[in-house]
């Protein structure tokens, strides 16, 4: 009986009206609203501090650890450490906190690199307080142990891969090649050396050998040892300079280059099928924005102020002229997906458009014509397609007034080529030109 009565309820209900309707968009949400926005706090804008400051905190615990003539390992991990590790922990916390400072900077472009290099530090932090269990440690403690999750969940935010080139990589294999030649030949000839015994001093002796340090404290006592320390210090000492050049000179580049917005040689090697916009202006500034969001650009400008501000925004950008054909292979035009000639001045693009041709007769060339009566030129010196704004604008102006519900789509049709208008323009841009 009751079922019959709940279903005739139903069954009469009267139907919902459109402001039923409205009020239940407006008051019924089936989302849930949470009290406190996690993500806000545990994001990647919150790990990367965190992790710079625990590098902080450990550089100023390894400090109070150097304070203290007789540090004490009174931490429940203390007995399970060995003797002569002892000997690392009172600098252990200096040396971890320098490398977990290079990391969070690492961490900061998001490379996944770092995120390896963190993950692996971090717990090394979080167990040196319990070796030693000093007071001035349980900061620390608390501090890394809570941003190890953190790192571990932002996983996927640090998906950048570290850009190097061949010539980088090269060397930092042979510098890896050159210390592991030095560290194993130096151990197997210990017999024959004063100083070296264990693989500690092989490695010691190899690393202050390279770095031309050289304290004399391990000395060669045979010829053989002799002919081997010398290849160890060819080997060891000119992949060392090689690689630390690889890496740092890039750098100086990179600062100098951006003071002046432009990219560095270096960067400009690891360009390859991105698109190279010839000019900057108030048509390419939306072009530009548009295309980085899908693919690498390179901008060419010869306005340094331009690139200046383009470099600030992170946009690629090289300082030059973008009718030289030498400045364009500088921007990888040979190996580019596409190129842009817009640089607000017809005969300025129809340079560009034939310094961009020569250096490469494949590439996809468009162009953009600030006068409709130059379309048939920038076509006949080597541009695929070229598209005059003006054009564009006026017809969908005139669209629009007159209420053509269709007007986006016809202005985009404009976009292309007009066999026939081009044709009566290039006659009259030839008698006008000439």
């Amino acid at each position: 009986m009751i079922a019959r009565l709940v279903c005739y309820g139903v069954a009469n209900d009267p139907p919902e009206t459109t402001m039923d309707a409205a009020l239940r968009e407006l008051f019924h949400h089936d989302d849930r609203v949470p009290f406190v926005y996690w993500r806000e706090y545990t994001g990647t804008d919150t790990t990367v501090p965190l992790t710079g400051a625990v590098a902080v905190l450990a550089f100023v615990t390894g400090l109070s650890h150097f304070s203290q003539n007789d540090l004490a390992f009174d931490g429940p991990l203390a007995p399970v450490l060995p003797a002569e590790a002892a000997t690392v922990v009172p600098f252990g916390a200096v040396f971890l906190a320098f490398v977990l400072g290079g990391l969070a900077v690492g961490l900061r472009r998001r490379l996944r690199i770092a995120w390896y290099g963190t993950t692996l530090v971090l717990p090394l932090v979080v167990v040196l307080p319990l070796v030693t269990a000093e007071p001035t440690d349980v900061l620390l403690f608390v501090l890394s142990f809570g941003t190890l999750p953190l790192v571990v969940r932002n996983r996927a935010a640090f998906d950048q891969s570290l850009d190097l080139s061949p010539f980088q990589t090269a060397a930092i294999v042979a510098f890896i090649a050159g210390q592991a030649y030095g560290t194993v030949g130096a151990y197997q000839l210990r017999g024959n050396y004063v100083g070296i015994e264990t693989w500690t001093d092989a490695l010691y002796y190899i690393v202050v050998t390279g770095t031309t340090v050289g304290y004399g404290d391990a000395t060669p006592t045979s010829q053989g040892a002799k002919l081997f320390t010398l290849s160890a210090i060819v080997i060891s000492t000119g992949t060392f300079a090689v690689a630390s050049g690889s890496l740092i000179v890039p750098a100086i580049e990179s600062r100098v280059s951006a003071a002046f917005g432009t990219m560095t040689p270096s960067e400009l090697a690891l360009m390859e099928d991105h698109v190279v916009v010839l000019g900057y202006g108030d048509l390419t500034g939306p072009l530009v924005d548009e295309l980085v969001a899908t693919t690498d650009v390179v901008v060419v400008t010869p306005d340094a102020d331009t690139a200046s501000a383009l470099d600030e925004d992170d946009v690629n950008v090289l300082t030059a002229d973008p009718t030289d054909e030498d400045a364009l292979l500088d921007a990888r035009i040979d190996v580019a997906n596409g190129v842009v000639a817009a640089t607000a001045d017809d005969a300025q693009d129809t340079l560009a458009v034939l310094a961009a041709r020569e250096a490469n007769p494949d590439v996809r060339i468009v162009a953009a014509a600030t006068d409709h009566g130059h379309v048939g030129k920038l076509e006949r010196v080597g541009a695929d397609e070229v598209i005059s704004p003006s054009v564009i604008v006026g017809r969908q102006l005139g669209q629009s007034v007159l209420g053509d519900a269709d007007a986006p789509a016809a202005g985009a049709e404009a976009a292309e080529t007009d066999p026939t208008g081009t044709d009566d323009a290039d006659d009259t841009g030839d008698g006008d030109s000439t």
